[in-house]
């Protein structure tokens, strides 16, 4: 779907040129059920003349089977609602994508599902968007709905806000409708983080403030809808964050060439540069930039390239290559905001796999879940995770990942948890902390400096219990347990001297016992979590 370029001056190269310098948004369009998100799309392109006559031929049939004008006009919903469930409830369940071009910009419009159990739909389509164009009715006003929408797009990373104000015909074009509306939405932004709000009143069934200014509301003094998006700047901030590209494969069509290739993520990369191979932390430099075209001096965020490496290092898929100055964070645990999308709960204990950016492993639920309310926008202590609920908790990762926050890079930040058994995606993650300490965290840093140094990477998941470990377990429980031991007796016979010797004889007897129930135990593999 794109802009219809005249047949007398057509020229396919100059189309073509017109089209790459052209600047890309891609936005997303949500709301609640029935405040015209689909009509609101559809008047969008018709308006701006971009859709080809068999298509309004196809619009006006399909107007007068399905849907909601009896055929008098367009409905034109059923420009997006491509489905048949669609178009027969007249209500939106996929993510809708469409492409399409006007002489100052390209764009990618995904319509979003309004009803909540397809909101996990919704989050897919604004997990790539710039810009959210939230549509609100002008006589229901701002709903439970509206709040999760915005929710999720900032959670998202989207801080960029329009807000389009449907059906104004319906309160009677009112100014003070449109402006209490405004008022309340803008106190929600706040609570959210977001400053970028850009409030429209608009009417998308008769085109009122869409393409052109509209003769009912002539006290709005902004742009209609379709210039504020042609003008609106979302210059991509990727470039100014630090280098990260995520290593895709490694690339060797001969014996004399090894590059590793990727899309870069963020920041600049040039030849000559210093860089580490993470998680493995080795240092070396940019020898080469290879493209499709021949190779290259510089590359920056968004494009895909081939680097060469001027040493013999290790470098293979999921490895982050990295600027030195700003290196990404590598542990094994992450704190993350989780948007569930499996039909069965999130659980701690649970283990599942996880796709960060290229790189893939296995991560287990920590306990301590907590669910966001949305309407007080508070986090509350949860067991659970159920369908379309927004969450936090922590993972614990099979090995080192290196990522970052997705506030800095939603490319490194941002991952995926897929159910190991039917392989569904059921969850999105975006990483709030790099790194977190347990709770008793320091207990574990002393605990760990006692045990020799493990030279394996990740923890060895299921491993037998050590010799020297079962005899320090048996000492501390059994020092702990005697201590009732001794208070007993010392109440009975007023005697420290034999409340201490019944004490020291009962830990010396259970450690023996204690040690060889655990050396027994170590070897019995039943309900140990499976090995890597």
């Amino acid at each position: 779907m794109t802009a219809r370029p005249d047949p007398s001056e057509f020229a396919l190269d100059t189309l073509l040129r017109q089209q790459e310098h052209k600047s890309l948004l891609r936005f997303i369009v949500c709301g609640s059920v029935d405040h015209g998100k689909s009509t609101l799309i559809g008047r969008l392109l018709y308006e701006a003349k971009l859709l080809f006559d068999d298509q309004l031929d196809t619009l006006a049939a399909e107007s007068r089977k399905y849907g909601t004008t009896q055929g008098k006009e367009f409905d034109f919903s059923l420009l997006l609602d491509g489905l048949a469930a669609e178009r027969e409830q007249k209500i939106t369940i996929d993510v809708a994508y469409r492409f399409f071009s006007t002489e100052r910009r390209k764009f990618i419009v995904a319509d979003a599902p309004g009803h909540e159990q397809y909101t996990r739909n919704m989050a897919t389509g604004a997990s790539t968007a710039d810009l959210a164009l939230i549509l609100i009715n002008a006589q229901a006003g701002i709903t439970r709905q509206t709040r999760r929408h915005s929710l999720i797009v900032t959670s998202l990373g989207v801080r960029q806000l329009v807000v389009a104000v449907n059906k104004m015909d319906l309160v009677g074009w009112s100014e003070p409708a449109f402006r209490a509306i405004e008022a309340e939405f803008r106190s929600l932004a706040a609570e959210l983080g977001v400053s970028e709000v850009v409030c429209i009143p608009i009417a998308a069934r008769s085109g009122d403030n869409v393409v052109g200014r509209s003769a009912n509301m002539d006290w709005y003094r902004g742009p209609p809808l379709l210039a504020y998006l042609e003008e609106v700047d979302v210059a991509a901030a990727a470039g100014r964050r630090p280098f990260r590209m995520p290593v895709q494969i490694v690339n060797r069509p001969t014996p004399d060439f090894r590059g590793c290739s990727g899309l870069i993520a963020g920041g600049e990369v040039y030849v000559g540069m210093p860089v580490q191979i993470w998680p493995s932390g080795q240092t070396t430099t940019i020898d080469r930039i290879v493209t499709f075209d021949g190779d290259i001096d510089r590359a920056a965020a968004g494009q895909s390239v081939t680097v060469t490496l001027a040493d013999d290092v290790d470098a293979s898929r999921g490895d982050v290559i990295a600027e030195i100055e700003k290196p990404p964070a590598v542990t094994e645990r992450l704190a993350a905001r989780i948007v569930w999308m499996g039909k069965e709960a999130l659980a701690p204990g649970r283990q599942y796999l996880v796709k960060l950016a290229t790189t893939m492993g296995r991560a287990t639920v920590e306990p301590e879940l907590r669910v966001l309310d949305l309407d007080t926008r508070n986090s509350v202590a949860a067991e659970r995770l159920y369908i379309n609920d927004i969450g936090y908790c922590t993972l614990a990762l099979d090995r080192p990942f290196a990522f970052d926050r997705y506030d800095d890079n939603k490319e490194t930040g941002g991952f995926i948890l897929i159910d190991p058994e039917s392989y569904d995606i059921v969850g999105m993650g975006l990483v709030e902390r790099t790194s977190e300490e347990p709770r008793l965290g320091w207990l574990r840093k002393r605990l760990s400096a006692l045990a020799p140094a493990n030279k394996t990477t990740g923890p060895a998941v299921g491993a037998s219990e050590s010799h020297l470990r079962s005899i320090v377990k048996a000492i501390s429980w059994r020092g702990t347990g005697s201590v009732d031991t001794f208070l007993v007796t010392f109440i009975i016979t007023s005697s420290f001297k034999f409340a201490g010797s019944v004490a020291v004889t009962e830990i010396l007897t259970k450690i023996v016992l204690y040690y060889f129930h655990e050396r027994l135990w170590s070897m019995v593999p039943w309900g140990r979590a499976a090995t890597r």
